[in-house]
């Protein structure tokens, strides 16, 4: 399910069934919509990661799998470093129930509620998080709004100081582009962007929320853990090595 879930909280450009195997295309913008998400063991692992390194290197992109809770087959991990693709980004998947949250987090500063990313809101995410020129930025625009979201803002001194995206998939909400404003942080500006979402989320009827957040954030993950997610599960990325 959380596999699931993650496809379509952030979805690509293009998708392509490989044998089972769900090869997604945008660009090379962001690694998660430009990775495999191995939903369904092919009938020969040989062929189809032939098949998918063939169809990465059409568009000029290395071959990358997201190895996540419900990989197919089970033993893929080791198949892919066999043939020499690289480890990397190890992520946890955290989950809560929206109503534990919203009474955990404190409640009081306002954050502004659309349904679409507005430029200011896109320029201090883009200017925190984001990789590339222009196109590369349309490209994500493209992904933050190609499935049904809500957008955080939280302003500050007349400028927006923290943004964040949730997206919003059956009665689930899957918090992503977190993004403080360097001047802004240290001040629980997260936790209120997170608290804001959640409790308008919560009048479209979203009752449980997921998270990704790298291994290794620990002050992230603190700060998670505060608001009541605990982790459900991990994932890691495997990529083609340069030839």
């Amino acid at each position: 399910m959380l596999d699931e879930l993650m496809r379509r909280g952030w979805p690509a450009l293009s998708e392509v069934d490989v044998s089972g195997w769900v090869a997604r295309i945008s660009g090379g913008v962001t690694q998660r919509a430009n990775s495999v998400a191995p939903l369904a063991a092919p009938p020969d692992v040989g062929t189809a990661l032939s098949r998918v390194e063939r169809l990465y290197g059409s568009h000029g992109l290395p071959a990358v799998f997201q190895l996540g809770p419900s990989v197919h087959p089970a033993d893929l991990d080791s198949v892919l470093a066999a043939r020499g693709y690289r480890y990397g980004s190890p992520t946890t998947v955290e989950v809560a129930s929206v109503a534990q949250v919203l009474d955990l987090l404190p409640d009081g500063v306002p954050v502004a509620v659309a349904a679409e990313p507005d430029e200011e809101w896109m320029d201090l995410w883009w200017a925190v998080d984001g990789r590339g020129d222009d196109a590369a930025r349309d490209v994500a625009r493209w992904i933050l709004t190609a499935g049904p979201a809500l957008y955080g803002t939280v302003r500050s001194e007349g400028t927006v100081a923290a943004v964040a995206r949730l997206a919003t998939v059956d009665d689930w909400g899957g918090l992503y582009c977190m993004a403080v404003r360097p001047g802004a942080r240290r001040r629980g500006l997260g936790s209120v962007v997170l608290r804001g979402l959640l409790a308008h989320a919560a009048t479209e009827g979203v009752r449980h929320c997921w998270l990704q957040v790298r291994a290794e954030s620990s002050g992230a993950r603190a700060l998670y853990a505060r608001a009541g997610f605990a982790e459900a599960a991990r994932y890691h990325y495997r990529t083609q090595p340069t030839p």
